[in-house]
């Protein structure tokens, strides 16, 4: 499996200029301590390690496609003391099978807007998740690219790839049984949409 569509790892300097303080904004999206979490392309780690933070003693558990990342979010928990994370190297297509047991929280960070295909992806967080459980999708905001700058320069994916908060919440809705539960502003040019995990998903789907 490729990376999705510009969905490529920043560098944590500028990173750090959207999310400053990334647990923070984590606990904006309702992660609480005690949940077990799973997020979908983790890179190095930049909401992995805080909220591995968070939820401790609670496991984290970090998937990607990209080895030299999962190897440098390894040195950067044991660097920074973290223990209860666990890297996962696997397609997201698969993540129910990858997960040693199903978590609290799904987390997908910025690379909603790069999938082809979303139903797949949808209904392994759904298969992945515990009755009640909580997927949160973090997007930019649909906004011409040109006006989110960081550092004077434009960021994020192009235009065309952008969704807005309803699009993203019908992907989600047309491929398993979620329901919204908070539709979140994520300062400068983010939000976050937190679905709950309902029932079974459709079966013709």
């Amino acid at each position: 499996m490729e990376r999705f569509q510009n969905t490529r790892q920043p560098d944590w300097g500028w990173w750090g200029r959207l999310w400053p303080a990334p647990g923070e904004t984590l606990r904006e999206l309702g992660v609480e301590p005690g949940e077990t979490l799973a997020e979908i392309g983790c890179g190095n780690g930049y909401f992995a390690l805080p909220a591995a933070r968070i939820v401790e003693p609670a496991p984290v558990y970090a998937l990607d496609i990209d080895e030299a990342l999962l190897e440098e979010f390894t040195e950067l928990a044991d660097q920074q003391g973290i223990e209860n994370v666990t890297a996962v190297d696997g397609d997201a297509r698969q993540l129910s099978e990858l997960l040693p047991e199903p978590v609290d929280v799904v987390l997908m960070a910025n690379t909603f807007h790069g999938i082809d295909e979303t139903g797949p992806f949808v209904r392994q967080a759904f298969e992945s998740l515990r009755p009640g459980g909580r997927f949160v999708v973090v997007n930019w905001a649909d906004a011409p690219r040109e006006t989110t700058r960081i550092g004077g320069d434009p960021r994020g994916p192009p235009t065309e790839l952008r969704l807005s908060p309803e699009e993203t919440t019908e992907a989600v809705l047309d491929a398993a049984a979620f329901s919204v539960q908070a539709v979140v502003d994520l300062p400068p040019y983010h939000y976050g949409v937190v679905f709950e995990r309902d029932g079974r998903p459709d079966s013709d789907q």
